[in-house]
């Protein structure tokens, strides 16, 4: 579990779950991102961490395997409500989601806390709007988790 409190909301958060969207957020081209896999790692000792895709470039079971992670795919017609509803089974109030996508923006929305990327291959404008915090890679978005304390100058009130 990662804990924090925001300064000056009256809020502390208590993370317990990571959603993942996996195509342009956590890989380029279906292709793991560097960096991603060791961050995953030291993550995964506090987080369980669910890949949610639908799966462009059909990598993402085995991206998923390479990073030790949950995995589901999502129907590509209806992934960001598919994406929604996972989040709601998990309980959007101890959960985090990171990506790029406009099928990303309910759970980013939802999420207790939502990081919009915007990678190699952009973000949907809507994703950054729907989103807690922004960020340039996915490097930066799980250091955010890693190191909390980040995240308190963002958000606080």
């Amino acid at each position: 579990m990662i804990e924090f409190a925001l300064p000056g909301r009256d809020m502390k958060v208590r993370l317990r779950h990571l959603l993942l969207d996996v195509n342009g957020t956590l890989t380029l081209d279906g292709r793991i991102i560097p960096g991603v896999k060791e961050r995953i790692q030291m993550l995964r000792e506090q987080l369980d961490i669910h890949l949610l895709t639908a799966d462009t470039f059909g990598r993402g079971a085995e991206v998923a395997a390479e990073l030790g992670t949950a995995f589901r795919r999502m129907d590509a017609n209806h992934a960001g409500l598919d994406k929604k509803a996972y989040l709601a089974l998990l309980g959007a109030e101890n959960t985090a989601a990171i990506g790029n996508g406009y099928n990303d923006i309910h759970m980013l929305g939802d999420a207790a806390l939502g990081i919009a990327v915007i990678g190699p291959e952009g973000c949907a404008a809507y994703a950054i709007q729907k989103s807690d915090v922004v960020v340039n890679d996915i490097n930066a978005a799980l250091d955010l988790l890693l190191n909390p304390k980040r995240l308190l100058a963002t958000l606080r009130a």
